[in-house]
């Protein structure tokens, strides 16, 4: 059974992350509910800010006596790359890990894939700032 109320936890992080975009400043859990119409109470505002913060994906600073939120990631896209990096980085199979993950794209998404690839062996595509950068083998040219 499934309980039809309650909506998936990264559903709620995935609303939380687009009010926090939006806004391009930093909000008080109160503040996020507001822009979330009141869909959600202001503990799970305030929950969902704690875990985020927890997992890196926003930053928090004093303002006043409550925290304001920041997103540490610019978008939706970089946040799924970040997600990405983390399950790669827990896995000891990388190899493995990233065969069944090409395996599963589509024909566009594989075309895609190689033309950035392509591009950042070029050096025509930067990486986020402080990450995202790989070095050369040693060895080859």
């Amino acid at each position: 059974m499934t309980d039809t109320g309650r909506r998936p936890a990264g559903e709620l992080e995935s609303a939380v992350l687009a009010a926090l975009w939006a806004a391009h400043t930093p909000l008080t859990p109160p503040q996020v509910q507001r822009r979330l119409d009141g869909a959600l109470a202001r503990t799970t505002v305030a929950t969902i800010l704690a875990r985020l913060h927890e997992k890196g994906t926003v930053a928090r600073s004093r303002a006043g006596r409550a925290y304001a939120y920041t997103p540490v990631v610019e978008d939706q896209a970089a946040l799924a790359a970040r997600r990405m990096h983390s399950e790669l980085a827990k896995g000891e199979d990388r190899d493995g890990v990233l065969a069944h993950f090409v395996s599963g794209l589509t024909s566009d998404d594989e075309r895609l894939l190689r033309d950035l690839l392509d591009r950042m062996g070029h050096g025509t595509i930067e990486g986020p700032a402080g990450g995202g950068h790989r070095e050369p083998e040693s060895g080859t040219g």
